[in-house]
């Protein structure tokens, strides 16, 4: 299976198994994005849940070809907001 992680206007195509702990799925964006994972937070963009490290795939119901968003720590310690860039966001209408 595979889930899509997308951050602004960038989307990872990440290749997973339901028994891959969220962990597991940072680990893999670590390599990519080169942040550590625990300055990442992973969204279930269809339930705006917050995915928890040490749970699989499969118990937080994360299907093949999900929706994942991908936020950072920022330098006060907080995690930005959830942006997702839409098609639409880049179509004028003048």
């Amino acid at each position: 299976m595979y889930i899509r992680v997308k951050r602004n206007k960038t989307t990872y195509f990440v290749q997973c198994d339901p028994t891959d702990t969220t962990l597991d799925i940072k680990q893999k964006l670590q390599a990519l994005i080169d942040l550590p994972s625990n300055n990442q937070r992973l969204t279930l963009v269809a339930t705006d849940v917050v995915l928890v490290d040490s749970m699989t795939l499969a118990e937080q119901r994360v299907e093949n070809d999900a929706v994942v968003a991908l936020t950072l720590r920022k330098d006060d310690n907080e995690f930005e907001e959830i942006y997702i860039a839409r098609p639409e966001d880049f179509m004028s209408f003048s």
